[in-house]
């Protein structure tokens, strides 16, 4: 539902399938870094120079998609996927990717992100593409990460993919500018997440910001969102 509202009657797709994937091309690179007494970042590489990179929160999850980018028709994309924290407190990886909660927590991690992981892709990969070729990415929790970074970084990621956003980061009374490109997708079987996502797409659109909302016949989880992985590279980079 290419800038329609989601919910509309009819208006929901269903779920891509996840590509089957039972070796990639590319390679997985594990780093760890200082940051919180020993923080992992996992890149997957791929086999041919990057064309775009995108971001991730959640990066043990999503870093491991890359080979559905090679079994689908988009540019060469490296993933680079920062690990969530270790412990086990929901609200501890909530702290860190919402700025709602505590910010300074927050504050901490977003200059990891977005200095640290970066810097370090730059000088270890020669990896630096312009804005245009750079997205950050996030699902549920990381999904509010994922906003929160495109909006006061548009100037890094020029493209924000975030799947069933949750609730504790709302739209600001006032949006700053230039804004990202963004792609929300939520599921109609995961309603309170449907309805941030909804929120996120109506007011980055009041904005005149370029918006992508889909809303899929699915549910919160993995398999859902790998399979839209390719549709946001394919939406941000095409070919």
């Amino acid at each position: 539902m290419d800038d329609q509202a989601a919910g509309e009657p009819g208006g929901a797709d269903s779920a891509p399938e996840p590509a089957r994937v039972d070796r990639i091309a590319g390679e997985l690179v594990t780093e760890t870094f200082e940051y919180d007494g020993g923080r992992q970042v996992t890149v997957y590489v791929p086999p041919d120079p990057p064309e775009a990179i995108v971001f991730a929160g959640d990066g043990q999850l999503i870093s491991q998609w890359g080979g559905h980018l090679e079994a689908a028709d988009v540019p060469p994309t490296m993933i680079v996927g920062a690990h969530r924290t270790d412990d086990e407190d929901e609200m501890a990886r909530i702290r860190e990717y919402s700025p709602s909660f505590d910010e300074e927590r927050f504050a901490a991690h977003e200059s990891f992100f977005v200095d640290d992981v970066c810097n370090w892709v730059r000088t270890r990969f020669s990896v630096a593409l312009p804005a245009e070729r750079t997205a950050v990415c996030g699902v549920s929790a990381s999904g509010e990460l994922a906003l929160a970074l495109g909006l006061r970084h548009p100037d890094v990621y020029g493209a924000v993919f975030c799947a069933s956003p949750g609730g504790g980061y709302h739209p600001p009374a006032v949006l700053p500018s230039p804004l990202p490109r963004t792609y929300l997708v939520a599921g109609t079987l995961e309603p309170w997440f449907l309805e941030n996502a909804t929120r996120w797409a109506d007011a980055l659109r009041d904005a005149d910001a370029d918006v992508q909302m889909t809303e899929r016949i699915g549910n919160h989880g993995d398999p859902f969102w790998q399979a839209e992985f390719p549709l946001m590279v394919a939406w941000a980079f095409g070919r």
